[in-house]
């Protein structure tokens, strides 16, 4: 099976302190990578390295046969959540995802429907985003996140605000797009989470990396 994901001794220093030391990772295809570690540990600056947020100090990252910050200043088919989700306060939610799709012309109006809908929220509702629960807002950023149908999914802590009915309601819409064919990289503080979606599993303290299986 083909890697989706190579990172090669990937190290990353802000304002002199080193935040990930010397990361290796081959991630294959169609599974599912699971993230754990403290607040701080570097899972976050991991994603973001990888999504092309944050250049690395040294090291590469390829995905999908395209590095980088060189061949391409980010993948070319992610979706992507990373922290706490930005919308405008004062739009719906159907109105902030279609100024979203309008950016890469990648998603139809049906396809914003469709997120919106599998992640459990109505794309007719008026209400703002503002008058939004957390857990309202954490599953628009889901729906954001898989609307252009990406090959490859980077969420980090998709299930914070959800309630125990959104967790199992995600959980297994994840488990249906890896059954398609998408790779997935979460982290999440919760070891049900990773126990149940994912193929392997890697720790993080202090930017250092160990994969546990």
């Amino acid at each position: 099976m083909n890697n989706m994901i190579e990172v090669n001794d990937l190290t990353l220093s802000i304002r002199g302190t080193e935040i990930l030391k010397h990361i290796n990772l081959s991630l294959e295809q169609g599974k599912v990578y699971g993230f754990i570690g403290r607040n701080g540990s570097g899972k976050t600056m991991l994603m973001k390295c990888i999504c092309g947020f944050i250049l690395p100090s040294s090291g590469t990252v390829t995905v999908a046969g395209q590095r980088i910050g060189k061949d391409a200043d980010f993948p070319s088919s992610v979706g992507i959540m990373i922290e706490t989700p930005g919308f405008l306060p004062y739009l719906s939610g159907w109105r902030n995802l279609k100024r979203l799709a309008a950016l890469n012309r990648n998603a139809s109006t049906e396809d914003i429907r469709t997120a919106m809908c599998s992640v459990g929220l109505d794309p007719d509702l008026k209400r703002t985003v503002r008058h939004y629960s957390l857990g309202m807002r954490q599953r628009l950023g889901i729906a954001q996140a898989i609307m252009e149908n990406p090959d490859f999914l980077v969420l980090d802590e998709p299930f914070n605000g959800l309630d125990e009915e959104g967790v199992v309601a995600i959980r297994a819409l994840l488990q249906q797009m890896n059954k398609a064919g998408k790779t997935i990289l979460l982290s999440s503080h919760n070891a049900e989470d990773i126990e149940i979606l994912c193929h392997h599993v890697f720790h993080m303290d202090h930017g250092n990396m160990t994969q546990l299986r």
